[in-house]
């Protein structure tokens, strides 16, 4: 009789439980949809600050704006948290165009890979050879490459349904393309953008030449996805083909910056952090909208929707915007190691940086027993169509808080359009869905919510 008494005990306080979390989730859903602040945020970050590359004035404007942001929500401490961080600044408008015949060209639009060198004043024009990755070089050798600019024009694959999945599968030629040629002497790279669309803008992105001596780096360029298309079907006709290319972007030196950190400290356990957030830097192309304007204001709201429903957290809850993830990864580097070094007890930390989608779910970076705790949370989601919890990726910006006790995780919008604006010129706010958004932050809030509940 007593034990059915503790088992009846414990089935009414896990249905009492239940029921408290539901309301709770609700309730941050309603404060979300009803009165959320993440559109009107992101409509300033976007519309009167725009693209915010490390160690550029708009990227001080961020700083500075979200921090008043964050101080107007009378958090328990607000505090910018200094990083030095690189400035590499893109000139004047790049342009190109591909000669078949002397006086027969075609104009076609690149943009320059953030971290390259320009081009010689006059631009360069040189043949092409078209390859499909960095793997095809060796095989071409110095012979075939001396002199030429390569052309990487391997596509994302369309048949995988994550088109992060896709991403990966190509971004290797966009980031170490420019090193590898110039060992056998090219003199230029150009990159297919990194887009499942067909269209005329050309993708950014981070690039790297290793340890290439400065004297001996060659400029890279992403092309648009038609004009790789275009570029590539005129090369088989005519593979004495001639591209032209002049870019003048320019690497400077570190200037500081930094991250910007807003608290709620817990009410039971002080000392145990959590963290959300996204980074604040983005490509100079577009807004930003996207890439990661939307982490940025949805991760500030989490906080808010908390304080709005009258959620105290028990534990120490963190905002932090992160700068430089796009090209260095300073912020993120940075924020673990001070907490590091202030021996701080992180035991989870959420990054939204996938696009201001419609949320499908979360993935998670943490041992087998903790996955098994989250995915218990799933049912309480499901009335907002939220599906997936699987181990994955988390976010950059956090990975280097990683060890093995602290849960990762990275909220996941639905996948299907964000390259179509990823580091390009229409990542703008325009293609930003209100409603899309404020479930995100509500998504968000309410994964910290059952963190700070029940803990790990």
């Amino acid at each position: 009789m007593k034990r059915l008494t503790c088992v009846l005990l414990l089935f009414v306080f896990q249905v009492y439980a239940q029921n408290e979390d539901e309301k709770q989730i609700r309730a941050i859903f309603d404060a979300a949809l009803t009165q959320g602040k993440a559109y009107d945020w992101l409509n300033y970050l976007s519309n009167q600050i725009g693209g915010r590359l490390s160690g550029s004035i708009q990227a001080q404007q961020a700083v500075d704006y979200t921090k008043a942001q964050l101080d107007s929500l009378n958090l328990d401490r607000v505090w910018l948290q200094p990083v030095m961080v690189p400035k590499w600044v893109r000139g004047t408008p790049e342009f190109a165009y591909f000669e078949t015949s002397p006086g027969n060209s075609i104009n076609v639009p690149i943009c320059a890979l953030g971290g390259s060198v320009a081009t010689p004043p006059e631009g360069i024009k040189a043949k092409v050879v078209e390859v499909k990755g960095v793997e095809e070089l060796e095989q071409l050798g110095r012979e075939q490459l001396e002199g030429k600019i390569v052309f990487y024009n391997r596509p994302m694959d369309p048949k995988l349904i994550s088109t992060f999945e896709a991403y990966s599968g190509c971004v290797d030629q966009r980031y170490s393309g420019a090193a590898e040629a110039a060992k056998y002497g090219a003199i230029g790279v150009i990159v297919r953008s990194m887009n499942l669309n067909l269209d005329d803008y050309p993708h950014t992105g981070s690039m790297g030449y290793g340890d290439t001596p400065v004297a001996e780096r060659i400029p890279a360029a992403a092309i648009s996805t038609l004009g790789a298309n275009l570029l590539s079907t005129t090369l088989k006709l005519n593979s004495e083909t001639r591209f032209y290319f002049k870019q003048s972007c320019k690497q400077f030196d570190d200037v500081q910056s930094y991250n910007v950190i807003g608290e709620i400290k817990g009410t039971q356990y002080p000392n145990e952090i959590m963290v959300v957030g996204g980074h604040l830097d983005s490509w100079d192309l577009g807004d930003g909208s996207h890439d990661d304007g939307a982490g940025c204001v949805q991760s500030m709201d989490v906080l808010r929707l908390l304080k709005l429903t009258g959620y105290k957290p028990k534990r120490t809850l963190r905002v932090v915007l992160f700068m430089n993830e796009e090209n260095g990864l300073r912020g993120g580097n940075e924020y673990a190691a001070v907490a590091k070094k202030n021996k701080e007890e992180h035991i989870f930390a959420l990054e939204s940086d996938s696009g201001g989608f419609t949320p499908r779910g979360f993935s998670f970076d943490c041992s087998a027993e903790n996955l098994t705790k989250v995915q218990g949370w799933k049912k309480l989601f499901e009335p907002y169509l939220l599906h997936l919890f699987d181990k994955g990726y988390s976010g950059a910006d956090i990975g280097p808080l990683k060890n093995d006790k602290i849960v990762l995780a990275g909220l996941e919008p639905d996948s299907q359009r964000y390259f179509v604006h990823h580091h390009a010129e229409n990542d703008t706010f325009e293609h930003v869905n209100r409603r899309e958004l404020e479930l995100g932050a509500a998504s968000m809030a309410s994964l910290i919510y059952l963190v700070d509940t029940y803990g790990f």
